[in-house]
């Protein structure tokens, strides 16, 4: 059996609830874990407390965004 690579936190569910489900939960969880850049600052140093709250360590600016990420995410135009 082969080893299934890059499933993140979401091994933790195991076989339950569908794949597409979890993929798409791994996605959201990665984007609200990785450091983003701070309005104020521009330093790589912006951590998510809660839904929607977000603290830079270097300037120690709390500021509210989106629940999982700062800004709104681009649309791509072909």
């Amino acid at each position: 059996m082969a080893k299934v690579k890059g499933l993140g936190s979401i091994k933790r569910f195991g076989s339950r609830y569908g794949r597409t489900v979890k993929l798409k939960l791994a996605k959201i969880e990665k984007e609200q874990r990785k450091k983003h850049k701070c309005p104020y600052c521009n330093s790589m140093q912006v951590k998510r407390i809660a839904a929607g709250i977000w603290f830079c360590k270097k300037c120690k600016a709390k500021f509210t965004g989106k629940a999982y990420t700062i800004a709104k995410e681009e649309k791509k135009v072909l």
